[in-house]
């Protein structure tokens, strides 16, 4: 649907022509009543006849209004004017950040002394505006490419932690405005039109289709799609991160990370190709080298897990904090991987002479505490112990650990030893099983894999599916039988039966709180 100049819809009256939209076309308009410009998004006229795809549109257009934060275009509400459905949105003046790659638009004014420590390095070839895919663009200095990065990453953080994902987070969705300051577009817009696919134009653009991301539908554009969206999969917050790094290194390269001649070349390159690493400025930070590796691992078990991660890594590069030890040089690491080696054999030290000393001293009324150390089991190590692995869990009885542990083909599943004999267990059907924790009686453990809460019983094996779960931050099992857990970032604390049923919120978050 076209609409001129001068149509009013409610108490807008459109002013202007912006252009195409990820869901339809979108202009500017003045709201009457309030005395400001706004976007008006218009919906296609098919999408908005079917009644069932509108009632969930809406549903989630409210989620999604709950969102405030500076770097996310807000959406100020729905309007319904006889045939046509519009979104109401923030109106962001300034360039997109495809435009300031093209060439065809300043952005952020760099810091003249640039980034602490680190030097700057020149722009490389600049691409005409409307550069199309494959054709070089202009690299953005370091200093304003890492502070444009923070923006977005604290972006993403927040509405991660609320449960909602973009899932088609690209350079063409983020906005510049006037001010300096980043504002994602069309966050979480895609979940909303869940199953459409209008607007599919394969012969020229990588878009595939404006379809949420679930099994058997592609969602986004090509370029920045994540290997287990490439797939069709179904995604969470991991696929951001994989965009998100794919933004950051065409801002810092000015060439997108993968990229084919067609749409089919395209997704094949993010499924079985790495970017060219060569292409990183000189200059380019060691950390944030490390940090692009990490959010572009094709398997989302191997990513960077939380967003939050990124965005501290750049606060500290931008800072000009010290560098971590174990992503300095090659040479730095090596003389670092032997430190606990060093330490081990230093505690020895230390124990042996504690020994002779406790072993001359008068003996203590009260046994003093063990202490061991405790390999992997053989041919495994450990999962690390970051935002949503967990740590190792002592069992009810003290007699044996649960923990995560990951084999030699990758392949990760909850192991229970015995501290009396060291026999440690794999249980089947655990795959990719995090934060494990004791049921009361010690006899099974609850675990959070695939998004869902799952419970096993160490006897028998048997696995049971009891509800979402797409944060893992842990749970609690107590003799009355019951499960306490946060079955979503930031809460609320959900009660369920171990036996099944439905989960009952028992604590909800205040305004601004934030339950882990």
């Amino acid at each position: 649907m076209t609409l001129a100049s001068g149509t009013k819809l409610g108490a807008y009256e459109i002013t202007g022509a912006i252009g195409a939209g990820g869901m339809g076309e979108v202009y500017r308009a003045r709201d009457a009543k309030l005395g400001r410009d706004v976007a008006i998004k218009v919906l296609p006229e098919a999408f908005a006849r079917d009644a069932e795809r509108m009632a969930r549109f809406e549903r989630e257009a409210k989620v999604l209004a709950s969102l405030n934060h500076p770097n996310i275009a807000a959406i100020y509400g729905f309007e319904d004017s006889g045939s046509a459905r519009a979104l109401v949105m923030e109106l962001v003046e300034g360039p997109t950040l495809a435009e300031r790659i093209s060439g065809g638009a300043a952005g952020i004014s760099p810091t003249p002394a640039g980034l602490p420590g680190h030097t700057s390095t020149g722009t490389q070839t600049t691409r005409k505006p409307g550069a199309t895919q494959g054709e070089p663009g202009r690299a953005i200095p370091i200093e304003e490419a890492l502070r444009i990065a923070r923006q977005i990453a604290d972006a993403l953080e927040y509405a991660h932690e609320r449960g909602i994902v973009h899932r088609d987070l690209k350079p063409a969705n983020i906005k510049i405005s006037r001010e300096d300051v980043v504002k994602i577009l069309d966050f979480g817009l895609a979940k909303a039109i869940e199953g459409d696919a209008w607007s599919m134009d394969m012969s020229n653009s990588p878009t595939l289709t404006h379809m949420a991301t679930q099994a058997g539908v592609l969602l986004g554009t090509a370029a920045y799609m994540s290997p287990e969206q490439a797939k069709a999969k179904p995604v969470d917050r991991r696929a951001d991160i994989w965009a998100f790094g794919c933004v950051l290194y065409e801002m810092l390269t000015g060439k997108l990370a993968f990229t084919g001649e067609t749409v089919a070349d395209t997704l094949a390159a993010v499924l079985t190709k790495e970017p060219n690493w060569s292409l990183l400025p000189s200059g380019t930070p060691e950390r944030i080298r490390a940090l692009l590796q990490r959010c572009l691992q094709k398997d989302p078990k191997q990513r960077l897990q939380a967003i939050g991660e990124a965005r501290i890594t750049l606060e500290e590069v931008i800072s000009g904090a010290p560098e971590a030890p174990e992503i300095t040089s090659p040479a730095r690491r090596r003389r670092y991987s032997m430190l606990p080696w060093g330490i081990a054999a230093l505690l020895a030290i230390i124990a042996a002479g504690v020994g002779t000393w406790a072993w001359l001293a008068p003996r203590p009324t009260t046994e003093p505490p063990a202490l061991a150390y405790i390999p992997p089991p053989p041919g495994t190590s450990f999962r690390s112990f970051g935002f949503g692995e967990g740590p190792v869990v002592v069992s009810p009885d003290g007699k044996e650990l649960a923990f995560s542990a990951t084999d030699q083909k990758g392949v990760t599943q909850i192991w229970v030893r015995r501290l009396a004999d060291g026999t440690a267990m794999a249980l089947p059907g655990t795959d990719d099983g995090s934060m494990p924790f004791w049921s009361a009686d010690g006899l099974s453990l609850g675990f959070f894999a695939d998004n869902k809460l799952k419970t096993v019983a160490i006897g028998s094996g048997t696995v049971q599916t009891l509800g979402d779960a797409n944060c893992s931050y842990g749970g609690a099992w107590n003799s009355e039988n019951a499960i306490l857990f946060v079955p979503r970032c930031g809460g609320p604390i959900d009660r369920i039966s171990a036996s099944g049923g439905t989960p009952q919120p028992v604590v909800q978050p205040a305004t601004g709180e934030i339950l882990v």
